[in-house]
């Protein structure tokens, strides 16, 4: 399919770089060109041609922390438990199709039940539904009756077993390991949020033989203890990043700086429903638990954003709504696409196809009405998706 895209504007996803009444001819899913909208109208004749004045034309945006086997419901784990396979893979479908609807081009899948996202990423890559590009985990893996242990991913806490299940992801087709490296509030009699699931040395093994198999590891830690023993470890992202400890907020400097100096990265998982969270502990406790994502970023930690989708009100069809957070917590329009875009494309390794506006990368668009690097709301105004050079049209706007 050949695609000629036009807009008033278009942002590249590199810093300041903004093309006036500009355009992108697309071909067979990659972006074939940039540039004004008069010098590639005449290279673009039989293209199907879609035009959005007053719109603005960026990168699709990447969610990096989603469950597409939880239904954002009141009772997301329950309903997944009575749900069967074929069932939970219409509806993983059909969450994926809300995503494009946000201008989520990518999506990365953190934690499913026997592999489901695998497949939902694959069905996606045939064409065989719409939906954006998957990055997949698998079950995560967890202790006996740990966090999450419903998805499938329980193991012993000892080397071989951790190989073997690593091994497994793999085999399966995983495109990243995550692990439980802490526990987390929506699982009933686990171990608590700031409470240690795996040591440093079960850590290492896990980051050890992930690397035997080319996958990088995301590690959900919520606890202090278990955020210092998954940077010593290598892993490759901490999701929540929220430094809890037995007392309260346990904040450690010394692993923000070797978070730093490692290259990992940080995920929050916060979701549209961020101003909530000062209901539920005080607005002191929320401001200073909010704060800790602007001292990552001033020591120099790249922050990059997942809205934790699939948990209880955490929908797909608007990541635009989680990004609030960033404006409220001080960071700029372009610096907050960029952390949805282009930042996030590198730290997940797929900075060299996607990401950015460019020739050569994978034809992932979105574009809005608007402008969000002036008004971060516009982000929501979604006209138009285009996933892997194929278009999609929101449903809300008809």
């Amino acid at each position: 399919m050949r695609l000629l895209v036009t807009a008033e504007r278009i942002w590249t996803g590199n810093e300041g770089h903004i093309i006036e009444d500009g355009a992108v001819l697309v071909d067979e899913g990659t972006i074939t060109a940039v540039g004004p909208r008069t010098e590639l109208a005449e290279s673009a004749i039989g293209a199907e041609r879609y035009d959005f004045p007053g719109h603005t034309l960026l990168p699709g945006l990447i969610n990096a922390h989603v469950h597409l086997s939880f239904d954002a419901g009141e009772e997301p784990i329950n309903t997944l438990l009575a749900t069967e396979d074929h069932e939970l893979l219409d509806g993983m479908a059909e969450r994926a199709r809300d995503s494009l609807d946000a201008g989520t081009t990518t999506v990365r899948d953190l934690g499913d039940r026997n592999g489901a996202a695998i497949r939902i990423r694959d069905a996606v890559a045939r064409s065989e539904i719409a939906g954006p590009r998957v990055l997949a985990a698998g079950p995560p893996l967890t202790v006996r009756e740990g966090h999450c242990w419903f998805l499938g991913g329980e193991v012993e806490r000892e080397e071989d077993s951790l190989r073997r299940a690593v091994a497994h992801r793999a085999e399966l087709g995983a495109d990243v390991v995550k692990v439980m490296a802490s526990g987390g509030q929506i699982t009933p009699n686990s171990p608590a949020m700031w409470q240690s699931q795996f040591d440093a040395a079960e850590l290492r093994i896990i980051v050890d033989e992930s690397r035997r198999h080319g996958l990088p590891v995301a590690a959900h830690a919520h606890g202090s203890d278990a955020i210092e023993d998954a940077v010593s470890a290598g892993v490759s992202t901490i999701e929540h990043c929220t430094w809890l400890g037995p007392d309260g907020l346990d904040e450690r400097e010394p692993v923000i700086r070797e978070m730093r100096q490692r290259g990992i990265s940080v995920c929050a998982g916060q979701s549209r429903n961020w101003h909530r969270l000062a209901d539920r502990v005080g607005a002191e406790r929320a401001q200073r638990f909010q704060r800790r994502l602007r001292t990552l970023d001033e020591a120099g930690v790249d922050v990059i954003i997942g809205t934790d989708a699939g948990l209880r009100d955490s929908v797909f069809d608007d990541f635009a709504g989680a990004l609030g957070l960033y404006e409220h917590l001080g960071f700029g329009n372009e610096r907050i696409l960029r952390m949805a875009t282009s930042e996030a494309a590198i730290a997940l390794g797929i900075g060299e196809r996607t990401g950015r506006v460019a020739t050569g990368l994978a034809a992932d668009l979105v574009v809005v009405r608007g402008d969000p690097l002036t008004r971060l709301g516009d982000l929501g105004e979604v006209a138009l998706t285009v996933a892997n050079g194929r278009p999609h049209h929101p449903s809300a706007s008809g």
